[in-house]
């Protein structure tokens, strides 16, 4: 009768190839790419919900892991922080460009580490050492426009002389927004190209863009100070804090610096009095030690990103989204996403 129970040479010899594959696996993820769901409409219409993303972690240079002692491909939790390494990428410090697709770690979730925190997909508008301000909804990088209109979404008002009901909403594919009163107001999320064309309907009395003043203050804003009275769609003029800046601090621009000091660079930081403590000593000025980016989602009036949080460190960007290797929307309904399968990402 035919042995059906394997003998031990064969077990070993299977064990050695899951092995195998299991630590091929892992080095590839770490080192090279990772493909991740988007699971978010901050970027849309660029990247939509449902969509899984190609990182590549090469295009800024693998990030060496900082536990060591973690279960990969599983929650984030499960980890120990008993050995933990400083921040070290291969090939220096990531080549990130403005406008780049950038993947990276939540910076705000302190209770884990770098490496252990939530994944963040934004598009990178600023630059260490760039002057960045918002004007009217719009980016200015060192005083010049830098965004580009046709990738971009923002919440419009619109005025209807009739209902616009869900056959309007499927014929223009409308995900965000709906009726805001009686009076036929809507808020609908909008491209600039499909807010050009509902403006020539003739039903249409009113369309116009959302725009929070110059002046209004947001206090859901970073820095989240009434001396700094800017909100998501005038903000700033902001430098982007780089690596060897030296900073002057006061008790108004602490707000400003804070988080660099104490979470992200590892200082103790105190205030007593107006005056600024740092490591127990008295000072007026700190060196940045590493470089810092401004990112923000396409979906501009719909995203969580550093007009809410700040910036985001150079140790936590991960890599680069660079396509999309399918998508499924489930969130709706309609399925598969044939059109953006293999889609590069700009």
């Amino acid at each position: 009768m035919k042995q059906l129970i394997p003998n031990k040479q064969t077990v070993i010899e299977w064990l050695k190839a899951i092995g195998i594959s299991f630590f091929c696996v892992l080095i590839i993820r770490t080192f090279f790419f990772e493909i991740s769901p988007v699971s978010s409409p901050s970027m849309e219409k660029t990247l939509m919900t449902g969509d899984y993303m190609f990182i590549n972690k090469l295009s800024y240079g693998p990030r060496l892991l900082k536990t060591v002692f973690s279960v990969p491909f599983i929650n984030q939790k499960y980890y120990s922080t008993l050995v933990s390494l400083p921040y070290m990428r291969l090939f220096g410090s990531p080549d990130v460009e403005r406008n780049d697709i950038v993947v990276f770690n939540y910076p705000q979730e302190d209770e884990h580490p770098v490496d252990h925190r939530t994944y963040f997909v934004k598009r990178c508008v600023a630059l260490p050492g760039d002057s960045f301000k918002i004007v009217d909804g719009l980016v200015y990088v060192n005083n010049e426009l830098t965004d580009k209109e046709d990738y971009l979404q923002y919440n419009y008002h619109i005025k209807s002389d009739k209902v616009l009901d869900s056959a309007f909403v499927f014929a223009y594919n409308l995900k965000e927004g709906g009726k805001i009163s009686d009076n036929n107001d809507y808020s609908y999320t909008l491209t600039k190209a499909l807010a050009d064309t509902l403006r020539s309907k003739t039903y249409i009395s009113i369309i116009e863009r959302n725009n929070e003043k110059k002046e209004m203050w947001d206090e859901f804003v970073f820095p989240f100070n009434p001396h700094y009275k800017w909100n998501v769609d005038n903000y700033g003029s902001l430098r982007i804090p780089a690596r060897g800046d030296t900073v002057k601090l006061d008790s108004l621009n602490l707000c400003i610096f804070e988080r660099i000091i104490s979470a992200y660079e590892g200082n103790t930081l105190e205030l007593k009095n107006d005056s600024i403590f740092i490591n127990h000593a008295y000072a007026t000025t700190y060196v940045i030690k590493q470089n810092y980016y401004f990112m923000m989602g396409d979906n501009r009036h719909n995203s969580q990103d550093s007009r809410h949080w700040g910036f985001v460190p150079e140790d936590h960007i991960i890599g680069k989204a660079t396509r999309i290797v399918y998508s499924n929307d489930k969130l709706y309904g309609t399925g598969i996403r044939w059109n953006r399968i293999f889609q590069s990402i700009e």
